[in-house]
C-alpha cells in the first residue's frame, strides 16, 4: 500500500486532514486511503448523483425519432405522423344536406306554423350520389336524403319531421327556417391547401377517417421502437418455473413488455440475465444492436449497480445521464445515453418497475416514435382530495398508490399502502396521487394531482 501511487498521493496533496482525522498512523492511514479511493470511486461512476424527476426528464429530449416508412391508412392508426397532412380539395365538393327533408328557398317558410302552414310544390327527388339539374325556384321543393346534393336555386333543407303530404305534389311546411339551415356548404369542413393533422401527430380513427374523406391512401409516419427488455438478478425464474425458496417468478417480463405495447412500441424479450458481467454485457450487446431502446429491470439497485456500470463502460460513447431519482418509489433509476439509443435501468421490485417506466419509459418510448418533445411527458391527470392524511418526507417526489371515488362531484383518493415488491396493490389502485418534493404529506380532504393507471 506504502508504495502505490494513489495512497502517495493522499498522503501528500491531504496530509493535513489526515493527520487532524488520525493522529496515529498505521491502520489509521489504511483506512483513510480506502475511504478516499471508495469516495473517488463512486464519484467517477456517478453513484446516486441524486437528481430530481424534472431533471431527468430534461435529458430525455436529446434522443430522436427513428426512422419512418409508407403505410396504408389502414395500418396507421396509433402510429405518429412524420409528414403534414394538406388537403388538394374542399370538402364537401358539393353542397349537401345535413338531414332528411326537402330542398327549398327558406324565403318560402317564413311565417310558416302549425296552424298556419305553408304550401310548397314538390317538383321531383335526387337520389343519393345523383347530380341534378334541377333548378327549385320560388314555391318549389325536393325531396333530398342525408349526404345528397342540394340542387340549384335551393339554400335550405326543411326537416321531413316538420312536413306533411297534402297530396302527391304538394307539401305542408310547419315550421319557419334560416338559409344555409341544414345545409353544408363547399368547403365548409375543409379547404383545399390547410393543413389537417401536424407532423408528429398520434393518429386516431377519427384522423383515419379524415384522410379517407381527401382521398389520402397512403401516410408516412414514424417506425415503430423496437425495445428490448431484459430480467435481470440470480433469484429470477421463468414463470413455468415452481420458484425454489430465494427465487422469485419474473413478473417484470410481462408488465413491462405490456407496458411498450401499450405505448405504441414493440417489446423483444432478451432474457433473464445472471449476476456475471459475460451474461448481462451479452444480452445488453444484443439489445443495442437489435432494437432501438434497452431496458434492464433489476440493474440499477444499489447491489448490482457496480455490476452493470461496468458493463456499460464496456460501450463506446456511453454517457451515464442520471443514476438515482428523489422519487418514492424508484429511486435506484438509471438512465444512459449509449451511441444515441437510451439505455433505462429499472428498480427489481415489480411496483417501482412500473411506477418509474410510467413516468419515464413512456416519455422515452414517446420521443423515439416522434410524439413532439414538448408533448412527451404529457399525463391523464385529475384533481382529487385526500380521503385521509396520507404521510411523506421532503426532499423526494412521493408517488402513492390510491383508488379514486367520485361523490357528489368530488374524485377522492384513498391510499392502498404497501410495499414496492407487492403488486396486489397497485391491481387494487387505479390512479397515483403525486406529493411534491417540497410538501411533508397531505392532510384529508387537501387536494392533490392524480395520473391515471
Amino acid at each position: 500500500m506504502v508504495g502505490n501511487d494513489h495512497t502517495s498521493r493522499v498522503w501528500k496533496g491531504d496530509s493535513k486532514n489526515f493527520k487532524s482525522r488520525y493522529p496515529n498512523t498505521g491502520a489509521g492511514f489504511l483506512i483513510y486511503c480506502l475511504r478516499l479511493m471508495k469516495r473517488e470511486k463512486r464519484e467517477m461512476k456517478g453513484f446516486f448523483q441524486v437528481q430530481t424527476p424534472e431533471q431527468l426528464l430534461q435529458k430525455i429530449e436529446r434522443f430522436k425519432p427513428i426512422s419512418d416508412e409508407r403505410v396504408s391508412i389502414e395500418d396507421s392508426l396509433h402510429r405518429v405522423l412524420a409528414e403534414e397532412i394538406i388537403s388538394t380539395i374542399d370538402l364537401p365538393e358539393f353542397p349537401r344536406s345535413t338531414v332528411d327533408g326537402f330542398a327549398l328557398k327558406a324565403k318560402d317558410t317564413y311565417g310558416a306554423s302549425e296552424k298556419n302552414p305553408v304550401l310548397l310544390k314538390v317538383i321531383g327527388e335526387i337520389p343519393m350520389g345523383v347530380v341534378s339539374d334541377i333548378v327549385v325556384k320560388e314555391g318549389e321543393a325536393i325531396k333530398v336524403a342525408t349526404g345528397g346534393m342540394i340542387p340549384k336555386g335551393a339554400d335550405a333543407v326543411e326537416m321531413i319531421e316538420y312536413t306533411e303530404w297534402i297530396d302527391p305534389q304538394t307539401l305542408s311546411v310547419t315550421k319557419p327556417i334560416s338559409p344555409m339551415e341544414n345545409v353544408v356548404q363547399i368547403g365548409e369542413d375543409i379547404r383545399a391547401g390547410e393543413v389537417l393533422l401536424p407532423k408528429g401527430h398520434f393518429i386516431r380513427p377519427q384522423d383515419i377517417g379524415l384522410m379517407a374523406g381527401i382521398g389520402k391512401k397512403e401516410v408516412k409516419v414514424y417506425l415503430q421502437p423496437k425495445v428490448g427488455v431484459i430480467s435481470s438478478g440470480d433469484e429470477i425464474v421463468p414463470i413455468e418455473k415452481d420458484p425454489s425458496p430465494g427465487e422469485i417468478r419474473d413478473i417484470n417480463r410481462y408488465t413491462i413488455t405490456s407496458m411498450v405495447k401499450e405505448n405504441g412500441g414493440i417489446p423483444y424479450f432478451l432474457g433473464i440475465a445472471r449476476d456475471r458481467l459475460e451474461d448481462l454485457q451479452e444480452k445488453i450487446e444484443r439489445g443495442l444492436r437489435e432494437t432501438d431502446f434497452v431496458v434492464i429491470t433489476g440493474g440499477s439497485s444499489v447491489g448490482t449497480m457496480d455490476l452493470t456500470m461496468e458493463v456499460l463502460r464496456t460501450f463506446p460513447k456511453t454517457e451515464i445521464l442520471g443514476h438515482g431519482l428523489s422519487i418514492r418509489p424508484g429511486k435506484p433509476t438509471l438512465l444512459a445515453d449509449i451511441g444515441g439509443k437510451p439505455f433505462l435501468g429499472l428498480p427489481g421490485h415489480p411496483v417501482s418497475a412500473i411506477v418509474i417506466f410510467h413516468f419515464f419509459g413512456k416519455p422515452i418510448l414517446r420521443v423515439l416514435s416522434g410524439i413532439p418533445k414538448e408533448h412527451a411527458c404529457d399525463e391523464i391527470k385529475i384533481r382529487a382530495k385526500a380521503s385521509r392524511p396520507i404521510p411523506s418526507i421532503g426532499g423526494r417526489v412521493d408517488y402513492v398508490r390510491v383508488k379514486l371515488e367520485e361523490k357528489d362531484g368530488t374524485y377522492w383518493a384513498s391510499p392502498v399502502f404497501g410495499k414496492s415488491g407487492v403488486i396486489s396493490h397497485l391491481v387494487r389502485a387505479n390512479g397515483l396521487l403525486k406529493i411534491d418534493i417540497h410538501e411533508e404529506g397531505l392532510e384529508e380532504g387537501e387536494e392533490a394531482d392524480v395520473f391515471l393507471i
